[in-house]
């Protein structure tokens, strides 16, 4: 299968092509993993849990209506638990169902939620600058121990765009393949596009709310980001991105 807007190849891992029952139906192959395992070696950071955070009133309408895209930040940085808040709208999960499945903060196709949200750290009060993944089962954070110009390297993959580098932070929404194509096999691949949007607008709300805004991002080198990310770009890549940051005066 060919992406028609960035020429990339989009292979379809073999053991599931021409399957009749899909292998969720047919029980050919078996589910794969809710979230990416926490890395050999790597400590879990604990983010405040969701239950725990206060964030300002804001009316659904209000949010709606007060929302922007915003590239230019204030230089100030987000707290903890406004990050951990961000994470938790945009891909929080609220229960683990017995079939397994995550039921989660936004909707998604068959709730198999194939995204793991990797984020950029510029400005984030208790946190290292650098690159984390989400565990958002378990409400934390996982360093990845990024090169130090982690910011500059995104910025060149998403072509020159100067919010990589004045964000507080950027999510960076990364499709697990499989764990789509598992039930839905290649039509899958539509509904991954569509579960970004879901899980992008929540967190433009629920930025509005704390008095930040974001910038989607949908333009970049696909091979030169999945590769900054360590990416192979077949069975992981990256379908969307938001810089993050508190509202400037200017």
């Amino acid at each position: 299968m060919m992406d028609k807007n960035s020429g990339q190849e989009f292979m379809v891992n073999t053991r599931y092509e021409n399957l009749s029952p899909t292998p969720q139906e047919g029980g050919v192959v078996p589910q794969p993993p809710l979230e990416l395992p926490l890395p050999e070696g790597a400590a879990l950071i604990s983010l405040p849990p969701h239950e725990t955070i206060s964030v300002p009133h804001m009316d659904l309408r209000s949010a709606v209506e007060g929302r922007r895209t915003i590239r230019k930040y204030a230089p100030v940085p987000l707290t903890l638990e406004e990050t951990a808040y961000l994470l938790w709208v945009s891909q929080g999960v609220k229960h683990v169902s017995a079939r397994p499945a995550t039921a989660r903060t936004v909707p998604s196709a068959g709730a198999r939620h194939a995204f793991e949200t990797y984020l950029l750290v510029n400005r984030v009060e208790g946190l290292e600058p650098g690159l984390y993944r989400y565990m958002a089962i378990e409400q934390g954070l996982v360093n990845l121990n990024a090169v130090a110009d982690i910011a500059a390297q995104l910025k060149d993959a998403c072509l020159e765009q100067p919010q990589l580098e004045n964000c507080a932070a950027a999510f960076i929404w990364v499709a697990v393949v499989e764990r789509m194509f598992w039930r839905y096999v290649e039509r899958g691949y539509r509904y991954l596009h569509l579960d970004a949007g879901h899980v992008c607008q929540n967190l433009a709300l629920g930025a509005e709310q704390i008095g930040a805004g974001i910038c989607p991002i949908a333009a970049f080198d696909d091979e030169k980001l999945n590769t900054v990310l360590s990416l192979d770009g077949e069975s992981m890549f990256v379908v969307y991105l938001a810089t993050v940051g508190k509202k400037s005066d200017n």
